[in-house]
């Protein structure tokens, strides 16, 4: 599924996020077996920096998006971001994440 000009509500953990670009793709585990993956992106303002950082730290996530019908424990699998410091007030971030489900 590509949602790529559509903004879609996700929750990581317990945090809500506007995504755009939603995409839905396969990856391999270690294991050889073929596990879903998902790819969107987000912006992230000066004052939500530091919570967004913390929870992306962590690396492994509870994922939940209704409209794909997954909820489902994920790791990261690749992420980036336009800024490495949104300290400067009024700054904002766009970042890309890709997690993959966790088998």
């Amino acid at each position: 599924m590509n949602t790529e000009s559509t903004n879609i509500e996700i929750r990581i953990d317990e945090r809500t996020f506007d995504v755009a670009g939603l995409r839905e793709f396969a990856v391999e585990g270690p294991d050889g077996r073929k596990r879903r993956a998902f790819a969107f992106d987000f912006k992230v303002t000066h004052e939500e920096y530091h919570d967004v950082a913390t929870l992306l730290y962590k690396g492994t996530f509870r994922l939940r998006i209704p409209q794909l019908a997954f909820d489902g424990e994920t790791d990261m699998h690749n992420y980036s971001t336009s800024l490495d410091n949104l300290y400067e007030k009024d700054a904002v971030g766009d970042y890309h994440l890709e997690l993959a489900e966790r088998l």
